[in-house]
């Protein structure tokens, strides 16, 4: 509890570390005040209704920063730089030419990659803009506008994702940790209030042994997220000794970290774009005037709409997509021709091809327990919500995900410059 306090005496007596810390509220402020302007014409109940009931849209709501709750000219938030930046690392599988540039480009190699992703990400958000209000449109979410109004509204909510962009880098390169994962963890913190509010609503004393649970479970999943997030298996490298002239180098031991779920919450991204697919195709089936089409569409708005059919199929996809996402971003093959160029090895494994083959098969290990977390923490709102009956009573998720990993890398981020600091 000493060290505690005496670092926050170094973080209060450092007017740098603060003027990072006050430019991040600043930045974060500004985003909070662009989600609150709406645009023209919007059924607020019914978006509300909309949001509450689909788990696809109430990520864009996270990713957003809150914005896609009123519709705001930052409806979009984060979302279209986040897809650009998931499209940038799979092509990297197709074209490796791009990979090798990323990889061997150094710090000039990453600034290419980032803008890269920042002018897809443009034409994404133009995209996205116009799916997403002509879904709500059909919802009757919004008005009756003209051809007109639908460009204009366009383009405004496409250049408050490009400020909303600038502003997350922005933090990043002027402030503390990651600016864009801040703006997600703001506009998941400012829900909090109004899930409090509603859970007081619906409050009775015949629900105190629920809430007790609740708070019980939430408390084990925070913690378990916590674990999972942070554990490691360390494998261990020696460095062959060598020697020259009359000195020895080398023969240090270190280790390799890899952790359980490298695939963070791109899985679960993947999986409701995955889903989004069948609502768009019933949605347009629906407009059609035949009979057997409006069965089908009637159909598949069914299997949609039931529990068991969305949460497994939920369930299974981001179970698969997490190990996708590993076999992508992870390469033994490469991890072992480096370890071997700079006189590595693991002890008992032979180096080059049996080491890749050692390090695919832990890999394989670990993200059977990482993909089954993920998606046990992707189905718990769904679980949580048919038991208890409330939507207000909702654990897990993206969302705590999200705001656990956002914490622990602002923790450690803070203890790194105070640490600097001391010295």
């Amino acid at each position: 509890m000493e060290t505690f306090f005496s670092k926050i005496r170094i973080m209060m007596a450092d007017r740098s570390l603060l003027k990072k810390i006050g430019f991040v509220f600043f930045i974060l402020l500004l985003v909070r005040a662009g989600g609150a302007v709406p645009i023209p014409g919007v059924d607020v109940t019914r978006l509300s209704s909309f949001l509450s009931g689909n788990q696809f849209f109430g990520l864009l709501n996270i990713f957003s920063g809150g914005g896609l709750s009123n519709l705001s000219i930052f409806m979009l938030g984060v979302g279209p730089y986040i897809t650009a930046s998931i499209i940038m690392q799979l092509l990297t599988i197709v074209f490796p030419k791009l990979k090798e540039a990323y990889q061997e480009g150094g710090e000039a190699g990453r600034k290419k990659f980032a803008q890269y992703s920042r002018m897809i990400s443009i034409p994404l958000a133009v995209i996205q803009g116009l799916g997403l209000l002509t879904i709500l449109r059909q919802q009757g979410i919004l008005g009756d506008i003209t051809v007109m109004q639908n460009l204009v509204n366009v383009a405004v909510i496409t250049a408050g994702a490009t400020l909303v962009m600038w502003l997350g880098e922005l933090a990043t390169a002027y402030g503390i940790s990651n600016g864009t994962s801040l703006i997600i963890f703001a506009g998941i913190v400012s829900g909090i209030p109004a899930q409090i509010q509603a859970a007081a609503v619906n409050f009775s004393p015949a629900d105190i042994p629920i809430y007790a649970a609740f708070f019980a479970i939430a408390i084990a999943i925070i913690a378990a997220v916590v674990i999972i997030t942070e554990a490691e298996r360390p494998i261990p490298i020696t460095y062959a000794k060598r020697i020259r002239g009359n000195r020895v180098f080398g023969g240090v031991s270190t280790h390799l970290p890899l952790r359980v779920n490298q695939a963070g919450v791109v899985p679960i991204i993947f999986a409701l774009s995955i889903l989004l697919f069948p609502q768009i195709i019933a949605s347009f089936l629906s407009g059609i005037d035949q009979v057997y089409v409006q069965m089908v569409a009637q159909f598949i708005k069914d299997a949609i709409s039931n529990t068991w059919v969305y949460g497994g199929s939920y369930f299974i996809l981001v179970f698969l997509f997490t190990y996708f996402y590993t076999a992508v971003t992870f390469d033994p093959e490469a991890i072992s021709e480096n370890l071997q160029k700079s006189g590595a090895f693991i002890p008992g494994i032979r180096p080059g091809r049996s080491t890749a083959e050692y390090l695919s098969s832990v890999t394989t290990r670990l993200t059977l327990v990482g993909a089954l977390f993920l998606s046990i923490i992707a189905v718990l709102p769904i679980v949580m919500q048919s038991l208890t009956g409330q939507q207000s009573l909702a654990i897990g998720g993206t969302a705590m995900l999200i705001v656990v990993s956002v914490v622990l890398d602002l923790v450690k981020q803070l203890d790194a410059q105070i640490s600097m600091r001391e010295y």
